[in-house]
């Protein structure tokens, strides 16, 4: 919970901006809602940029890479520095494809509040479900901006509309848009009851305000009606006076949607178009006045390394230091860049920091204020700050950074298995240590890039969350690291899983004259439901294993679950109780447990009926409505199923939802664009694994 600000906290001299006036947002939504835009927008009338860029001519400051550029989306959360109001306000631009969620999950972790942006025409999409959900996960504030209202078939109530029935959340207009579509004019602000125009001629930049239009009259006082209506079941104030028939202030109904948008009980819904310059003023206004600063979220919850109690932090910049360390960066002219979000206290450069992760000290040379990938040195941070650290060698992403004398582990994140490989080799000898090189950097870098050697074919393998995102993987190779490789096709991460219960009673011994090797473990597995992962029970009595040895046991079987046994994959969703085994007073050891455990585990599996599962696709695809049978037969002939139609009948376009295996969807863009000419579109995100068909399950496991 997000408490109100009225907290007693301490400012260090050197601080600029007072720290009720920073906030640390996110700009987040599904692929091409505009989020670039609009944040390129918000950098140009703060002040930041003296000129626009736009994301489809490859200007845009947030998208920075070449590759972004190039494809004219996010790929790489982008963190800046704007000034508003005498308000200091930290923007993360965050990636809209699903293949980058993890950039979006970083990022939430560390923000106080995010701003979603929705298409005026495509209302919720896929990925804003996904990123909403993350958002919910923090417990971050969100309030949302209906972008693109001058696109043909903007409908701002539809959003509206949408956003209540898909995301479950009491949305509430405090903007009416002036118009739609090419007659867009401006916003009408319901709390102060007025209009606001953006000249043209100036880029948007000067602002108008004028009276109500009388058509809009009726509209406005229904939005206000509504407004308070719902803010009265979140504020005892407004209750009151609506309970009276009386209509609260400005200011009264200006605190109550803070407070009622910091506790998550409403969303408060802003308008424009950011491509237009229209609306991007008054979206700054409400992040300031809405949204939380590093003071509201006071509680800050970790662990005590030392005893694993919990313990707390409070914000200002005389508490004792810690951050979370959220993304790791290589810059090819400062090197490994660590993005850090400081809780509590303030460091300055040069100051030792110590990693409960890794126990040991590190100094923290050169502090940078990043402005996309430009770097501004600065001498100290404060609480509530995010900036980068030169100089950190042995952090990764999720570890906490704090002093040694008052240690703290701050929650982490988590984030998805990748559900895509490819095989990769160098292309000559020399580049074979410059690949290795490259690949661990950027596997350090993303969480969801992983790397790792088949045993028996001695092959490498790269696994990522797509298509793109391993196409991406493969473009930084080759113009980052200047690594020439060559890659095979993409295979899925299928896992494997178990039917019924069954139990192992399995002995490693092994004799070689001297001390020999003793591990005894009899264990039960049993199935559980899809997305429950493996636990291991130890419910061993009388000591017939000794504790010692349990740990070991465990870490065997995790192992061996790791590796799988049908086909060498993950075995996932079961639970295994260790109940008996025995041991020998000389020959067991650690090691003989491990394997015992490793080797019951196995046993136990192959006799449990092993089945093997593959990850299925959320795929909603947008088309036009001559071509919604062949798109239908199309998803269908792939083994997917239809969960969902959707007509649009003043767009004539239809909403295909559907779920797919990832197996049947590799090169799906192309076949899409031959099926509608170019002119449908799709989007798909991981949705959960099931058993595959008997025929396709013995060509998996033959082929391995």
């Amino acid at each position: 919970m997000i408490m109100a600000n009225s907290k007693d906290y301490k400012e260090a001299e050197g601080r600029k901006t007072p720290l009720a006036n920073v906030r640390n947002i996110g700009i987040m939504a599904h692929i091409d809602a505009g989020k670039t835009t609009l944040t390129e927008r918000i950098l140009f009338y703060t002040g930041k940029s003296y000129k626009i860029g736009e994301v489809h001519e490859g200007t845009a400051t947030m998208d920075w890479m070449i590759q972004e550029q190039e494809r004219g989306i996010t790929i790489t959360s982008a963190a800046t520095t704007c000034f508003w109001a005498d308000h200091r306000i930290n923007i993360i631009d965050t990636p809209g494809h699903v293949d980058f969620t993890a950039e979006v999950e970083r990022s939430l972790r560390v923000l106080d509040g995010a701003v979603a942006v929705f298409c005026a025409v495509g209302k919720v999409q896929p990925q804003t479900e996904t990123v909403w959900r993350q958002a919910k996960k923090y417990n971050v504030p969100v309030m949302a901006f209906v972008n693109k209202m001058d696109r043909t078939g903007a409908n701002f109530q539809m959003v509206v509309e949408d956003m209540r029935n898909k995301l479950g959340v009491t949305a509430v207009p405090i903007q009416l848009p002036i118009g739609a579509e090419a007659d867009f004019l401006g916003v009408i602000d319901i709390i102060e009851n007025r209009a606001i125009y953006f000249d043209g001629d100036e880029k948007g930049a000067v602002v108008r305000y004028e009276e109500v239009p009388a058509e809009y009259k009726e509209k406005v006082e229904d939005a206000v009606n509504y407004m308070v209506e719902c803010l009265a079941e979140t504020d005892e104030k407004v209750m009151e006076l609506f309970l009276q028939d009386s209509r609260p202030d400005k200011e009264t109904i200006k605190h109550a949607i803070r407070t009622a948008t910091l506790n998550g009980d409403i969303v408060a819904v802003t308008c424009g178009a950011a491509f237009k310059n229209k609306g991007v003023q008054n979206l700054l206004d409400a992040v300031i006045s809405y949204l939380p600063s590093p003071v509201d979220v006071w509680d800050i919850k970790g662990t005590d390394p030392n005893t694993d109690e919990p313990v707390a932090r409070h914000v200002g910049d005389m508490q004792p230091f810690s951050a979370l360390v959220f993304k790791i960066m290589n810059d090819p002219y400062v090197g490994k860049l660590s993005f850090f979000r400081v809780y509590s206290g303030m460091a300055d450069r040069g100051m030792t920091v110590y990693n409960p992760r890794t126990r040991r000290t590190e100094r923290l040379g050169r502090i940078l204020q990043m402005h996309a990938n430009a770097r501004e040195e600065i001498d100290a941070v404060y609480s509530g700050d995010i900036a980068a650290a030169v100089g950190l060698k042995n952090v990764t992403t999720g570890d906490t950074i704090c002093i040694q004398g008052s240690p703290i582990i701050l929650e982490s994140m988590t984030f998805p298995e990748p559900v895509i490989s490819i095989a990769v080799e160098p292309k000559t000898s020399s580049d074979r240590d410059k690949l290795y090189n490259a690949l661990g950097a950027l596997s350090e870098e993303d969480p969801t890039f992983s790397v790792k050697s088949d045993n028996e074919t001695g092959q490498t393998i790269i696994s990522g969350m797509g298509e793109l995102h391993l196409d991406i993987i493969r473009d930084r190779l080759c113009r980052e690291f200047k690594v020439e490789a060559n890659t095979g096709k993409p295979e899925v991460a299928y896992r494997e899983s178990i039917q019924k219960p069954a139990e192992a009673n399995t002995k490693f011994v092994r004799q070689s004259g001297g001390r020999g090797q003793y591990g005894h473990v009899v264990l039960t597995i049993e199935p559980r439901e899809r997305g429950y992962g493996v636990t291991v029970e130890n419910k061993v009595v009388g000591g017939n294993i000794p504790k010692e040895y349990i740990k070991p046991t465990e870490q065997g079987i995790r192992e061996a679950a790791q590796t799988g046994v049908l086909a060498g994959y993950p075995v996932i969703d079961l639970h295994v109780e260790i109940i008996d085994g025995s041991y020998h007073p000389v020959d067991s050891s650690e090691m003989a447990f491990k394997i015992a455990g490793s080797m019951a585990f196995k046993e136990a599996v192959r006799k449990a009926s092993m089945y093997v599962l593959e990850p299925i696709m959320k795929v909603e695809i947008t088309t036009p409505d001559e071509n919604m049978g062949d798109v239908i037969g199309d998803i269908t002939s792939r083994r997917g199923s239809i969960v969902e139609i959707e007509t649009d009948t003043q767009g004539k376009f239809t909403k295909i939802l559907s779920h797919a295996p990832l197996s049947e969807l590799f090169g799906y863009s192309t076949a899409l664009r031959s099926l509608s000419r170019g002119r449908a579109s799709y989007s798909m995100e991981p949705s959960h694994f099931e058993k595959v068909p008997n025929s396709i399950q013995e060509q998996i496991v033959e082929k391995k």
